[in-house]
């Protein structure tokens, strides 16, 4: 492993992802450490990297949200002909694993991993843009159970078209199978897709899936097992959000990251009060929660 890269010194090798090297760095100057993402242009193809990291620093840049990982600087090296060959983003350092490797121990410590995630995604949504692939390797958690959303180089305005389809497998929204305009909808199927994996262990079958073409798009519904099915100690009011999350129909889905952080609250407060009879919720937060609930089913 080299010892430095542009004028900082490594320190580790953080992880490795699809075309990049993340390292834990030191500058020297000011002895301030970073995350830094390292790409380096092997073949042609190889510069859809390079772009997603200039994605990432376009969007991330603007971060101050603590649940959000906030990127400082970018450096794109080119040739002379003005061929992008390798590029480096100095980002937050932060100290957390993946979700799937630093999973939740407890059904309270699962929802309180996502309200962290809904927050970020809130204040992501606030500054105009989607994430585009919320998934377990998207979110790091740290020994004390903070939370941060990563990895925006999918990340685009509210309301655009993509040129492809992006996204992973079994987290990836309908809309983005389709390339029908990406919306905050997208990242509440995303992070409903999530909790799924989360509580249920297992993940659902999404369109891309099953179908690209979307010949069987409207059985998907019907397909997905209810996580209170799956795993009893599920509270209802989170298996009846989480069912709502993953509705192949946009307009099924909560409206917006707020209601959605909202309800992730209201099944806290269930636990809690599980966990504890004399918990009383406020009046302010049963009034609010439960606007847009469904029945057991998971059915409007």
């Amino acid at each position: 492993m080299a010892q430095k890269l542009l004028h900082y010194d490594i320190i580790d090798q953080l992880g490795q992802g699809a075309g990049s090297i993340i390292y834990a760095v030191r500058d020297p100057g000011t002895g301030r450490t970073f995350a830094l993402k390292h790409v380096v242009r092997r073949k042609d193809k190889d510069v859809r990297f390079i772009e997603q990291m200039e994605t990432e620093f376009e969007v991330s840049r603007q971060f101050t949200h603590p649940n959000l990982r906030r990127s400082f600087e970018l450096k794109v090296i080119k040739t002379l002909l003005r061929k992008k060959t390798e590029a480096f983003l100095v980002m937050e350092l932060f100290d957390g694993k993946p979700l799937e490797v630093r999973p939740p121990a407890s059904m309270m410590e699962t929802v309180d991993i996502f309200i962290q995630t809904a927050q970020g995604l809130k204040a992501m949504h606030a500054l105009g843009y989607v994430h585009c692939d919320i998934k377990p390797n998207n979110i790091l958690r740290s020994a004390d159970g903070q939370v941060k959303v990563i990895d925006f180089g999918q990340s685009i305005k509210i309301g655009v078209v993509k040129e492809r389809i992006q996204g992973t497998p079994d987290y990836i929204s309908p809309e983005q199978v389709e390339r029908r305009p990406i919306t905050v909808q997208t990242d509440i199927y995303n992070l409903g897709a999530t909790i799924y994996w989360a509580i249920c262990g297992k993940t659902i079958p999404t369109q891309y899936t099953v179908s690209r073409q979307g010949k069987y798009s409207f059985l998907l519904d019907t397909l997905i097992q209810t996580p209170q099915q799956l795993n009893p100690k599920v509270p209802v009011a989170l298996s009846n959000l989480v069912m709502e999350c993953v509705s192949t129909n946009p307009k099924k889905r909560p409206p917006d990251m707020e209601e959605t952080l909202m309800r992730l609250e209201l099944a806290k407060h269930v636990l809690l009060k599980e966990a504890n009879p004399n918990i009383v919720p406020s009046a302010e937060v049963l009034d609010d929660s439960t606007a847009g609930m469904v029945d057991d089913t998971g059915e409007v």
